[in-house]
């Protein structure tokens, strides 16, 4: 199990927004990282803060419940992990921003649609400050620019509390994508920051997860407010 302190790295204050706890985690195994959630989530009280944790992974392919194996073409010696969140299969690993979610759903009045449609916002919202123009596509969660996916996300919902999240990828081999049919989808193109924005390179990864935090934050808290203020 990973050890969560959210002093591991300094990073911008948000935590005014709502009631959070941001945690850096840098480079992490993603089966603990995992386990450390599902720990999180059964244990937390309706008093326990909202969290959400920064991280990275070493390569690994995750499957999602849905996840049929005839989407694996070539593994290589890349582990595959089955996991409990929603979607079929994708691929972590260096050079890509992972950003866990851990939020009681119920606390904030809000369903998980809506939360998946916060996310697609923010990230949409984060690429337009890089001048890049992305979208969404209908039944397919995640961000694409031009038709080729850059962010990825799969969530699951416990005792009123979700987990897992996002994955936006920055400067990353890009091959290991090339091993399956990304999130169940063949000739899917997966596309990185850096393919739009040549200059970007792994050194922008810590300012770009500020700026994601903030439009994730600002998003989450207006639809906190909007749900709340309808009662």
């Amino acid at each position: 199990m990973i050890s969560i302190n959210p002093n591991q790295h300094t990073i911008p204050d948000y935590k005014n927004l709502f009631r959070v706890k941001i945690s850096d985690l840098g480079l992490q195994d993603y089966q603990s990282t995992w386990q450390s959630m599902v720990q999180f989530t059964e244990q937390r009280s309706n008093t326990s803060h909202d969290q959400i944790w920064l991280v990275e992974h070493p390569p690994v392919y995750t499957m999602g419940l849905a996840a049929k194996k005839e989407h694996i073409l070539h593994s290589g010696n890349i582990p595959i992990v089955n996991t409990d969140r929603g979607g079929q299969i994708t691929y972590h690993g260096p050079g890509q921003i992972v950003v866990y979610l851990l939020i009681d759903l119920k606390r904030r009045n809000i369903g998980i649609k809506t939360l998946v449609q916060t996310i697609e916002l923010s990230l949409i919202k984060l690429l337009n400050d890089y001048s890049i123009t992305a979208h969404t596509i209908d039944k397919a969660p995640g961000v694409y620019v031009k038709n080729s996916k850059i962010a990825a996300l799969g969530l699951r919902v416990r005792r009123n509390g979700c987990y897992h999240g996002l994955s936006l990828n920055i400067d990353m081999d890009m091959t290991p994508f090339s091993g399956i049919n990304p999130c169940g989808y063949p000739g899917l193109k997966v596309i990185q920051l850096k393919d739009l924005k040549p200059t970007i390179s792994t050194n922008n990864i810590k300012d770009i997860q500020h700026k994601l935090l903030k439009h994730l934050l600002t998003q989450i808290d207006e639809k906190t407010k909007a749900t709340n203020d309808h009662e």
